[in-house]
Order: structure tokens, then sequence, then C-alpha cells
């Protein structure tokens, strides 16, 4: 019997070990969802708007590594999916978006709901095509699937509306055949590479996502170049934990550490990361750069050797030429102390480990500054009474305090998501990435409301993980309807709402700015409420002493859970290089709200 295009479709995401496909039915979908709905390892997840079935998708794919895949029907369906989909794009993960469109004979007619997709998929998608014949499949289908997953990115495979029910002349099995081949720079570069390296007085790395695999020889060639780490925010996630030589991050959500270890090497190694903010590199430095893509090396600063492979095959190259022999940390007391050996070759001896040291004291007194923030008797203090006294009011919860007692009672194992914002900010400085945790945000689009629904598509890969999602009030009120999704579902996600009601992130950037708040309070409702009216069991804390508790107790707590806590809109991060600038900016700030405040409460 002759197989429809739906069921072709269907048929190769099941091969393919797509087992969860999210979107909204309707329209020229219906083909599609109905073949969903008679195969057995697949599952049609309907979610309440198309932008969260991006995101999930996304998501699944990020933690995976396998292809996401969702779906939008025709028109604004579509649309809708275009926010995660970039998401997916800016995150470099395989996508298959499959998107409705109007009858073929309707096509260009200005028919109700039509959208040119090619068109409008043209920015974000690496691939994307209309099926305007049942026997393009399944030879389409394959070339979709193989731009996604060969090159990293979004395809979109429109079906029309009047074509998911008809059957193929020509069929035959989907084949995706696909081998990802491991690349290395060429020799010269790479011993060009390790003799500048080898003539460093004081080295620094700065490791990104795309070392995560190589962590172990990532860890060797940080010892023997006696070099601390500075990482990204996506390097969290497999360098942070039991790492010696790690000094957390850099840029406006980083700390000073980090900053002083970049601004204070000669040399600056980067592994695997396109950090973007060309503020946060020192100038004058030597830099070598190892990047998969050649069109990353040296567009975010001046590059002295590129070494386009991958991370682990080019480090344990680099290590094979390094002439300093190996040596073996071990932390005491907050620095790094060295046991020599000689490396085979050993000509020059051990580094120097001044420069390591530094950075980790550094920034191990960075962190116990920190661990007073975070303790929730923090603002009873003088400081904290004085400033309740000037402003004639209760602050709420520190978000220190509530980032930490997450860290606290999260598994080792769980898979955290954040909000773009204060949200992440948080969780950056409070939370680690130890154990086998893993850490999934909106890093490099930058979009608001992503963790809700990346926290969905995450918790679909295992119901029996701990899913927990750092939301910000205005994130989670944006895609607000899919908390109905993880009800429905019945998925455990725990949702952690950073209540400040504002978008604490604008403030702290108008403040910075010199201008008054103006445009960031959210008249919020109690999300908990919102949470139990749903069927989904809500957690309100207002009162510091409730918190530690009030965490452990969504933890404990079965199948989904909101905890809604209202934390100091007022409470700010300083960043790793604070500026004049900033400082006086942000009084001023302040000057004006003080006053604006006054005359309003005069009724002027």
């Amino acid at each position: 019997m002759a197989r429809t295009v739906a069921r072709v479709i269907v048929d190769a995401l099941n091969e393919l070990g797509v087992r969860q496909v999210f979107g909204v039915v309707g329209d020229a979908l219906n083909p599609l969802t109905d073949a969903i709905r008679t195969t057995e390892d697949v599952e049609w997840v309907g979610c309440r708007h198309e932008e969260a079935a991006a995101f999930a998708a996304s998501a699944q794919s990020q933690l995976s590594g396998r292809l996401g895949v969702c779906m939008g029907t025709v028109g604004p369906g579509s649309v809708h999916l275009l926010n995660g989909l970039y998401d997916a794009a800016k995150s470099r993960t395989p996508v298959l978006a499959i998107a409705g469109q109007v009858p073929l004979s309707e096509l260009g007619s200005d028919y109700f709901q039509e959208v040119d997709n090619d068109l409008l998929f043209r920015d974000v998608a690496v691939f994307r095509a209309t099926i305007t014949d049942p026997d393009q499949l399944p030879q389409l289908l394959e070339t979709a699937v193989r731009n996604a997953l060969g090159r990293k990115g979004v395809a979109v495979l429109t079906v029309p509306g009047d074509l998911g029910d008809r059957e193929l002349t020509k069929d035959r099995p989907a084949r995706f055949s696909l081998t990802t081949p491991t690349t290395r720079p060429e020799e010269s570069a790479v011993r060009q590479a390790a003799e500048l390296l080898g003539r460093a007085d004081r080295i620094t790395l700065l490791v990104g996502q795309g070392a995560r695999a190589a962590r172990s020889d990532v860890l060797a060639l940080a010892d023997r170049l006696a070099a601390p780490m500075v990482l990204t925010l996506k390097a969290k996630e497999g360098f942070e934990g039991d790492n010696p030589f790690q000094v957390g991050q850099t840029g406006l959500i980083g700390n000073p550490a980090a900053a002083g270890a970049m601004q204070d090497a000669d040399t600056l190694l980067l592994l695997g990361t396109d950090f973007p903010y060309r503020d946060w590199y020192p100038e004058g430095r030597t830099v070598i750069q190892v990047d998969t893509e050649p069109a990353h090396i040296g567009r975010r600063v001046p590059v002295d050797i590129g070494l386009v492979g991958d991370v682990g095959a080019t480090v344990r190259d680099l290590l094979a030429h390094l002439t300093t022999g190996p040596v073996v940390p071990v932390e005491t007391a907050g620095a790094v102390k060295t046991v020599e050996t000689a490396g085979a070759g050993d000509t020059a001896g051990a580094r120097d480990r001044g420069h390591l040291e530094r950075a980790r004291e550094h920034f191990l007194s960075w962190r116990k500054g920190q661990a007073h923030l975070a303790d929730p008797a923090h603002d009873k203090g003088l400081i904290g009474r004085v400033r309740s006294a000037l402003d004639n009011q209760e602050h709420g919860i520190r978000p220190e305090a509530l980032a930490a007692a997450v860290d606290r009672s999260a598994d080792e194992d769980a898979i955290f998501t954040s909000d773009t914002g204060m949200a992440t900010v948080w969780l950056s400085r409070f939370v680690e990435m130890r154990g086998a945790r893993r850490l999934l945000g909106s890093y490099n689009l930058g979009s608001m409301a992503n963790a809700m629904p990346q926290a969905l598509g995450a918790q679909y890969l295992d119901r029996d993980r701990q899913v927990v999602a750092f939301c910000g009030d205005g994130g989670l009120s944006m895609l607000l309807g899919d908390l109905i999704t993880l009800k429905t579902c019945r998925l455990p996600v725990k949702l952690v709402v950073f209540d400040n009601r504002r978008l604490g992130m604008v403030k702290l950037e108008q403040e910075q700015a010199g201008l008054p708040e103006f445009g960031t309070v959210l008249d919020n409702p109690d999300f908990a409420a919102v949470a139990t009216a749903i069927g989904i069991t809500g957690i309100r804390v207002t009162d510091p002493g409730d918190l530690d508790e009030a965490v452990k107790r969504a933890f404990a707590t079965p199948g989904p859970v909101l905890l809604d806590v209202l934390t100091n809109p007022d409470e700010i991060a300083v960043p790793a290089k604070p500026t004049v600038e900033q400082g006086w900016g942000f009084a001023v700030a302040k000057v004006k709200e003080l006053l604006r405040s006054h005359g309003d409460e005069s009724g002027h």
C-alpha cells in the first residue's frame, strides 16, 4: 500500500529517534497529526503557543544532540514559530520545523492566511523548501534533515494543505546516513601556537561551550600552562564543578577575578568560544583562538594565530608540542599548589604559578563575599536597616538567597533553564554546575520567555530527572498559557519565579545610564494562585525566614510546582569592571527616582 506524504514524514521522524513533536494542531497539519496519532513511538505535544513549541524542540535538540521537531499550521501558526526558531539558529542546534501552507492551487492568490513561508524563514533557516509534489519525498525531507544536522541549524519544510494526505507513486525508505568528521588544524600552525605559548609569561584561557566535550584535555592544558580559566556562561556546564583552574565568568554578569585574569594576561587562548562582547577583551595581548568554524576566528578580537579544528584534537596536539613538564594541582586553602614532574622532552621545567594563584585567590575571595549576599538575614544588618528606613518599605527577599537555596536543594544531575535577564545573573553567580547538571537558556538570542518552554522540552527527555526553570516574572507572563501544557502533560517541572515586579535588567540598564526607572514596573498577579487555579501546586514566599523550607517543599512535591518568591526589585548585580560613569549614572538615576517619588506623593 502506497504511503501518504504525512506518513512518509512521520515514519522518517520515528526512524530518526524523534519521540515528541511540539506544536498546535490545525488545517494543513491535520494529516500529519493524524499520522502521529497512529504511530506508537512518536508523541504529539499540543502547546498553547507555537513559540513555546519551538523553544521546547530546540531545548531537546541542545540537550540530546539529536533533531528537535516542531510544527506550525498555515499563516499565523508558522509565524509564531519564529522566535523559538531564531533561538535554535543562534544556538546552532538542529531543529526541523514543519509549516503548513494554503492549498497548492491557491498559492500566490493572497488566500486566507497565506504567508510566503520560504521568504518568512529565509533568514532563520539553513534550508527551506515547499513540497509541491508527493514524489519529492523522501528526498526533500532527507535534504532538510541533513542540512539541519550537518549545518547545526533550522530546516523548514512547508506542506500545503492539499498535499499531506496524497500518496507517493515512487516510494522508498528514507536514508539519513550522516557522519560528523573530526577536524584538526595544520601541524605548522599548531607548532607556531605552541611556541607562542611557550614564550608567554601569563596565559589566561577563555573557554566556551565548544570545549565541553574536551574537558579532560582542557584541564590538562590549563595545568601545563599554569593558566586560570575564564568560563563563558555556556561553559559553566562541564567546567565549573571540580575545577581548580576556573575563575568564573567575565562580562556584564561576570566577576572581577575573571576580568582581572583577562586583563593581567599577556596571552589569551580562546577555546571553543565566540564570546561576543569586545569591550571585555583586553587590548594589546597575544591571542590564539581554536574553533571549528573558520568564520569565528578573529571576529571578536584580533587574533595572532587561528587554529581551525575540534578543541579536543587541537588541544591534544598543542600538549604534544609544549615543552613544559606537567604539574599536579592540589587545592589548599584557596591556592593552587603544585607538584612538579618532568615531561618527555622537558627543557623548560615547570611554569611559574603566580598568575594562576593570584586569579584563584581573587576568585575565592569574591565568592566568599557573594556568600554573605545569599544569606536571607543579610538585610537585617546595619546597611539593610538603613536602606529600608530610607526607602520606607520592605524590599522583599534577596534574589541571591533564592538562587543559593535552589543550588543547595537541587539534584546533582538537575537540568536548569533560565530566562534572559536578572534570573540568569543570579543563576550564573549562585548555582554551581557541578556533577551531571545541565544548563540551558537563550544565551545567544537573549529572548525573554524561554525558561518555561525549554524546561517543558527538557522534561520530556526524562520524566524522572529534575528540571528547574529560573523564571523572570516578565518572561513567565509572556507565555503563561503553556503552564497549562505542563499540567496537562503531567510534567514535574519546578518553576522558580523571581517575582520582583520589574523588568529588572532593563531597570538596571536605565539606571546605569543615569535615567530614572520608567516602563519597567509589572502589575503581577499572585503567580502561585494562578498556578493553583490551573491545577499546579503553587507556593508563594514573602518572608525570608520561610525561603529554605519552601524551596525544599517545592522539590519534594510530586508533579509540576510553581514557587513564586517576592524578591527585592532594587537588588543590583555589580558588573565585573564597574566604571565611574556607571556609578555616577546610577547615583543620578536614584536621585531622579527619589525626587519623582516625592513629587508623586505630593500630587505633583
